[in-house]
């Protein structure tokens, strides 16, 4: 452990200091920090305090060290300074394990003093006497230009510099690799850091509840490290969405793949249960919407993340996304990776006759030379003959990986013909070669640990096996598109000739209002280049019939009480009107029913009923739902949810994406819908979104009516947003 030299750098003024620094040098400093004061240092085994002073004693960079604590003179023959102020130098970190009840002040001195950043270990809860600490603390952190790792956080491991800030035992050294891993969790922390697989780190850090310094900030620093090959996010709510989505931009632009593990619902839409879209995007919408737009692996459980993460930091990339191949010493486990395979749809290359030519040559007599391929008959000569039907997998052209699919048990004869099969195979071919293990608590030790110092991922399930090689798969290099967000939103399907803000000028007011009626909602539509029926409201029987002759019959009457968000539940919509004599009775009953405010609307050709919506992200901003339409919506669970804005290229990859793309294709005799004027529709409300989305908590277009002659909306339902809730600018997220 070091100390302050002789004559320590001047100190310069907190207020000036604060003014010349920005959040990404905050963030470096304190995951490069020179200098670091220890508050809580403590001399008793096991306490937080010791446990602190022994970590960053572990530190390669060996910074400057203080320790501060009234109650000690030293601390194992180190000198312990009474108070923070004592320092003799603004340090770049200052550790804090302190109670919350100390967190306030000695917070408010490492701010005063221009000291760089801070980690707070403890919760700070907002309970007495320390009522609204939590707002307090990111204020002082504000007033310094401090970077903050936590509350409620394990600290970090700086692998690449060489600094561990970490109030708890952690291995030494941490496994240095190609990962940087930022996590909510504090377990996720400590399990990955023990996890024993075939990667490592360049930067771990434990965020914890991101009072001040969120995710997004450490990961702009990880990409700017030569180590990090792979980002690995496990979260529990979106902060700071907006340099969020521009350091995911920056991930993809440069092809480091982001793999994430969220846990926790998105709140959009909870609230609002008159609005389809959000009780669709709520299960978490948000995450879905983030992933599609950057191009992000996610994954549901720590098994799938850590195969992942180990098949990733392989270095290895997938030229074609055509599919993989597997090699087996079992037919019935070959069946059943083949099932999976299926459920899971990873797809298997279809081999050549020259690579079944080839591997027929080796196979013994009634073995099929197929894909995925049951290699075992006596087991003569395993290591060859596994070695050669791999490297015969690996040279075929279709093939993007190979792995064999063994439960890579121990041999009682202590032999490693499995390992060496696979090596010898991996050194001829620069594709993508690992191990899938069926069943973690079997595997050797000694021949996975071979394996993974030569490179070759070992993936331990085969379930998360698989799927971390679909995400290897949807990795491949040629022909990935660029990022949705970063494509330009671009003229596509209908236009409309007044420019954005002009039509933003129109509508926002209209909105901002209150609750608009059915006739007016359907104009907004039209406006933005959606077609959308005929509509006229009526307040009596007379306009009813009125309206009908206008439109022209047949027409459908429904009721546009502004209380009533689901018609159809309330036996609220009449269809089929041909005359005036039925519309008269349509409205008499609704109006008695459900009151006098009712839509006369044209009646639409017959087709397949979509629904689009809107959705207000209390992080991301508007969202865009697609999803089956009418009675079906709630029935059928099937949706996508997309980050606006959106191209007429990506709604069509959405449309295909979703199990409804064969009823639109024309399933079972039905006539096959126009899905370019699907995915117009998608592309204007997407507009919409961008210009309205701060006036708007939700907007369901239920259904749109989709036929080979084009998509109609024929109803529309809008949520505007409370009037004293602060707006955003026009197309912000």
């Amino acid at each position: 452990m070091t100390t302050s030299p002789a004559s320590p750098p001047a100190r310069m003024p907190a207020r000036a200091f604060a003014d010349t620094r920005d959040q990404a040098a905050a963030v470096t400093a304190m995951l490069e920090a020179r200098s670091i004061a220890l508050v809580g240092a403590s001399a008793r085994p096991g306490s937080l305090g010791a446990r602190m002073v022994a970590q960053v004693a572990k530190s390669p960079s060996r910074p400057r060290t203080y320790l501060v604590n009234p109650r000690y003179a030293e601390i194992d023959g180190h000198p312990c300074l009474p108070r923070l102020a004592d320092v003799p130098e603004p340090v770049d970190l200052v550790l804090l394990g302190v109670p919350d009840k100390a967190l306030e002040e000695q917070l408010g001195q490492a701010a005063s003093r221009g000291d760089r950043s801070a980690v707070i270990f403890g919760y700070a809860l907002d309970l007495p006497p320390a009522r609204g600490l939590r707002n307090r603390l990111p204020a002082i952190a504000a007033s310094a230009g401090m970077a903050i790792c936590g509350p409620a956080c394990m600290g970090f491991v700086n692998v690449a510099y060489g600094l561990r800030a970490v109030g708890y035992l952690e291995p030494d050294p941490v496994p240095a690799g190609s990962v940087a891993l930022i996590t909510h969790s504090g377990s996720v922390f400590f399990a990955m850091l023990r996890a024993r697989r075939g990667f490592g780190f360049s930067l771990v850090v434990s965020s914890g509840q991101e009072l001040v310094t969120t995710t997004a900030a450490y990961a702009r620093y990880a990409l700017g490290l030569a180590e990090t090959r792979v980002l690995a996010l496990v979260l529990e709510a979106i902060r700071d969405a907006a340099e969020l989505r521009s350091v995911l931009a920056l991930a993809q632009a440069r092809d480091v793949p982001v793999v994430l593990l969220s846990a926790g619902a998105s709140d959009a839409g909870k609230a609002l249960v008159t609005a389809h879209s959000g009780a669709l995007a709520a299960a978490d919408g948000a995450w879905e919407a983030l992933a599609a737009a950057y191009g992000i692996h996610r994954v549901r459980d720590l098994a799938e993340l850590t195969d992942t993460l180990e098949l990733f930091s392989a270095g290895r990339k997938c030229h074609s996304k055509t599919g993989i191949a597997t090699v087996h010493d079992s037919g019935l486990e070959r069946a059943h990776v083949a099932d999976l395979a299926a459920e899971l749809n990873v797809p298997f290359a279809p081999i050549s006759q020259t690579t079944a030519d080839r591997l027929a040559a080796v196979l013994e007599p009634g073995l099929a030379p197929a894909n995925p391929l049951d290699a075992w008959g006596t087991g003569r000569g395993t290591e060859p003959l596994f070695a050669e039907c791999l490297a015969a997998m690996a040279a075929d052209p279709a093939v993007s990986a190979v792995a064999l699919a063994v439960d890579l048990a121990p041999e009682l004869d202590g032999g490693q013909s499995y390992p060496h099969a696979v090596l010898t195979a991996a050194s001829g071919t620069s594709k993508p070669v690992a191990v899938l293990a069926g069943l973690p608590s079997a595997i050797d030790p000694v021949g996975a640990a071979l394996l993974r110092a030569a490179g070759v991922p070992v993936l331990e399930g085969t379930r998360s096996g698989l799927l971390a090689l679909r995400h290897l798969l949807d990795h491949a290099v040629p022909g990935d598109p660029p990022p949705q967000a970063a494509r330009p939103a671009g003229p596509a399907g209908p236009t409309t000739t007044d420019p954005p803000a002009a039509r933003r000028q129109r509508w926002a007011p209209v909105l901002a209002a209150g609750r608009p009626g059915g006739a007016i909602l359907l104009d907004l539509l039209r406006d933005y280049g959606i077609p959308a029926v005929r509509a006229r409201a009526a307040c009596t029987r007379a306009g009813a019939v009125a309206a009908a002759a206008e439109i022209g019959y047949p027409v459908v009457v429904k009721t546009d009480e502004p209380q009533i968000a689901h018609k159809s539940d309330v036996g609220g919509v009449r269809l089929g009107l041909g005359d005036p004599e039925a519309v008269s009775a349509a409205y008499d009953d609704l109006a008695t029913r459900l009151g006098p405010r009712a839509l006369v609307c044209q009646t639409a050709a017959p087709g397949t009923e979509l629904a689009l919506g809107v959705v207000r992200d209390p992080a991301l901003g508007p969202l865009l739902v697609v999803s089956a339409g009418g009675v079906l919506i709630e029935i059928f669970s099937e949706r996508a949810v997309v980050l606006p804005p959106v191209t007429r290229s990506s709604a069509l990859a959405v449309l295909a994406r979703l199990r409804l793309a064969a009823v639109l294709a024309g399933a079972r005799g039905q006539l096959p819908a126009d899905v370019g004027a699907i995915a117009d529709a998608i592309v204007a409300l997407s507009r919409l979104a961008c210009d309205l989305g701060d006036v708007l908590d939700a907007l369901d277009i239920n259904p749109l009516i989709c036929g080979p002659s084009g998509a109609v909306a024929a109803d529309v339902l809008a949520v505007p947003r409370p009037r004293n809730t602060e707006a955003a600018a026009p197309g912000s997220v």
